[in-house]
């Protein structure tokens, strides 16, 4: 049997398991960032441009204009792709602020 066909029946299919958020995770990681946007009082805005989203020590790591703008635990994060497949939107507790809960999204650089 075909390895990716393989992958795809055994994929996790909870959406709160620790399995599930690993593998969304490993799947949004090394994707390079256009910008990142945040919602304050009903406004979106961008709060970093030009960066990647990474993996490092179970942290799922928003990194953009030169800084880490948020710095998650793999297992508190929730993730969700965008229906166009454009960009991912994560919500956990930011380490890198304190842990306050924020809720941030990451719009991935167009390839063509």
């Amino acid at each position: 049997m075909c390895r990716r066909v393989w992958n795809k029946l055994t994929a996790p299919k909870n959406p709160n398991s620790p399995r599930y958020k690993r593998a969304l995770a490993q799947r949004i990681c090394g994707h390079r960032v256009r910008y990142v946007t945040e919602r304050r009082n009903d406004v979106e805005e961008v709060i970093g441009k030009e960066g990647s989203l990474c993996l490092r020590d179970d942290e799922l790591l928003v990194y953009a204009s030169s800084e880490v703008l948020m710095r998650c635990p793999v297992e508190k994060l929730t993730a969700a792709e965008l229906l166009s497949k454009d960009g991912v939107i994560l919500t956990g507790p930011d380490l890198e602020h304190g842990g306050v809960l924020r809720t941030v999204i990451a719009y991935y650089v167009y390839y063509r």
